[in-house]
């Protein structure tokens, strides 16, 4: 499996919402300038992303979008299958071994269980974590 620019912009997308979470909506164009995306790629992934219920629009002057809930109840399993489907590895009716079916339905599974466990608040968290750890000078 791998995830394509639909999965991996939308996350962008969430992560951000999810990071000005209460302050009002985000367009898409501030999205796409901070992090150097297309705002017309942006445009086609946040339809299904609002179809799906995970983000709200908000016309007018000032409008944008928003999360629909706070980001501790959205997990990067939800964006994911929103944008690229089913997590599907091998077909695993199509394997004819016992052994290698099992082994293919418990990665499947794992992978399913990071990121069904994974909140976009944990996402936020973890990158601020990052850049503050970034910000440490260390002498020897």
């Amino acid at each position: 499996m791998k995830v394509s620019t639909k999965g991996r912009y939308g996350l962008t997308i969430m992560m951000d919402l999810a990071a000005n979470y209460g302050e009002g909506p985000v367009s898409l164009k501030r999205i796409a300038e901070r992090h150097q995306l297309s705002e017309h790629y942006l445009e086609q992934l946040i339809a299904p992303l609002r179809n799906a219920g995970l983000v709200k629009s908000i016309r007018g002057a000032y409008g944008g979008y928003k999360l629909s809930k706070p980001p501790e109840d959205i997990t990067a399993g939800e964006v994911i299958k929103v944008l690229e489907g089913p997590i599907i590895l091998v077909d695993v009716e199509e394997e004819n071994d016992a052994a290698r079916r099992k082994l293919w339905k418990r990665v499947r599974d794992a992978i399913a269980e990071v990121l069904d466990s994974t909140t976009l608040s944990d996402l936020i968290q973890e990158s601020s974590d990052k850049d503050e750890a970034d910000g440490y000078m260390f002498y020897i």
